[in-house]
């Protein structure tokens, strides 16, 4: 799996890093290691960037102090792709920062052992990174270095649509802002099916449908074009 990963990957614009430069958090920024670490076998390299994205390339140093070193209490949920976990950054240069400071985002680790992680994660940062909509969740940035894949995101406060749905003791959503999450949720369909490079959102259920108090964003996705 991971060798199909390192096989696509030169068509979607990922390379392994060529210098030996900081993470900064513009357009062509390299991972901190600098460096490509083969894995075993000629496997996906260690590290390395997406070409051709204005997401800023976070450290995993810089995810850990974030995230508190992914402590187990940060954890915001789980699934085959890994862990998504709550962290704090600054809000303009997205530093780590203590908690309560700055602004909340979502750090979701992939799994490196999983085929389905590491495809996510290409698709996610080969797509997000491109696309803008009022519907589809933010991709502030993501992290490619010591054989670890993980992405980014602006954090929602009100959880996922599931968890309004089917939680125990949760209060109950009006007809209105079902409408609202269902037109939402079309938009958010529409545009990606009608994109220039017209992908297919392949993952559309409750659990990938956040919301913010207001509006509603397609998160996490699973895509084929």
């Amino acid at each position: 799996d991971t060798k199909k990963l390192k096989d696509s990957s030169n068509q979607h614009g990922v390379v392994p890093p060529t210098g030996n430069k900081e993470s900064g958090g513009g357009e062509g920024n390299e991972t901190s290691s600098g460096r490509s670490k083969e894995g075993e076998g000629g496997g996906v390299p260690a590290s390395g960037k997406i070409v051709s994205t204005t997401l800023k390339i976070f450290t995993l140093a810089e995810l850990k102090a974030a995230t508190r070193n992914f402590r187990p209490d940060t954890v915001l949920g789980e699934g085959g792709f890994g862990r998504v976990f709550k962290g704090w950054v600054d809000d303009k240069t997205y530093a780590p920062s203590k908690v309560g400071v700055g602004i909340a985002v979502a750090v979701k680790k992939s799994n490196p052992d999983s085929s389905q992680g590491l495809q996510e994660w290409q698709a996610e940062v080969e797509f997000l990174g491109k696309f803008c909509h009022p519907n589809l969740v933010k991709l502030l940035g993501y992290c490619w270095e010591e054989n670890q894949f993980l992405l980014v995101y602006e954090y929602m406060q009100k959880g996922s649509l599931e968890n309004h749905l089917f939680r125990c003791g949760a209060e109950p959503l009006t007809w209105e802002t079902r409408l609202k999450i269902a037109i939402g949720a079309a938009q958010g369909l529409a545009f990606l099916h009608t994109s220039e490079k017209s992908v297919i959102y392949r993952d559309f259920k409750a659990s990938n449908i956040l919301l913010d108090g207001v509006n509603l964003f397609l998160s996490f996705f699973y895509i084929i074009t």
